[in-house]
């Protein structure tokens, strides 16, 4: 081989190998995005439905006091209220006994493993009055100007798109529909949660106003969590 060929075989190499760096540094970045922040504050990550269990578990009542946090919400039977962010249904089950046979309630998750298992429940129990929408992760696929009441718990700050999302929402409520979140207290230090999965009154009040929402209510009897309501400003 001559000089020229080696020359000319090396240079080829070097190309081919800073296409292959290029091509992993693009795959590197497509699978592991920058953080995403709204309003300055970061968004975590979505629970995969592994992690159901946790959901479910023996101590949540007593940590979260989900019975207070039902009788907040002052629900009447036959109204149509939406679990958006449901999961396994720990609370769409609760949410199908308070509105009565005559009452809906519309579940709605972006992973169907946790629809299915929210499915499997309501057959066991033989609850008849839940709708299940598989949505996605900027269209809850929630019809217009139904739901009295759509519930966020420890959900929204796990929403990749809150502004589409918020908006979506917003004309899915009655135009006296109420949005009732529940988020795990960021001021308050004691509470046992991740930082990531908490929230302050100041960031939720930042992040809802713009988006065509107004305060109603707050209750603040529940052991770790926020719990404020949210009426739709008519523009």
């Amino acid at each position: 081989m001559t000089f020229q060929s080696r020359t000319y075989f090396l240079g080829l190499i070097v190309v081919v190998l800073l296409q292959f760096c290029a091509f992993t540094i693009a795959q590197e970045a497509t699978l592991t995005p920058p953080a995403n922040k709204y309003f300055g504050r970061e968004i975590a990550t979505t629970m995969h439905f592994t992690g159901a269990p946790w959901l479910m578990r023996e101590s949540r009542q007593r940590e979260e006091d989900c019975e207070k946090l039902l009788g907040a919400l002052k629900i009447k039977p036959g109204q149509t209220v939406c679990d958006l962010g449901c999961g396994n249904g720990f609370y769409t089950l609760k949410l199908a006994r308070l509105v009565g046979p005559e009452g809906r309630v519309v579940a709605v998750d972006i992973q169907p493993e946790m629809l299915g298992m929210l499915r499997a429940a309501a057959e066991a129990k033989g609850i008849k009055n839940i709708e299940l929408i598989l949505g996605t992760e900027v269209d809850p696929r929630m019809p217009a100007e139904t739901f009295d009441l759509v519930l966020l718990v420890d959900v929204y700050h796990e929403f990749s798109q809150p502004a589409e999302m918020l908006a979506a929402i917003r004309q899915s409520l009655k135009p006296t529909g109420r949005i009732a979140l529940a988020e795990f207290r960021e001021e308050d230090p004691t509470v046992p949660i991740k930082p990531l999965h908490k929230m302050s009154k100041r960031q939720i009040l930042k992040e809802y106003k713009p988006n065509g929402y107004e305060l109603v209510e707050v209750y603040d009897e529940l052991p770790w969590q926020h719990l404020m309501f949210f009426g739709r400003v008519e523009k």
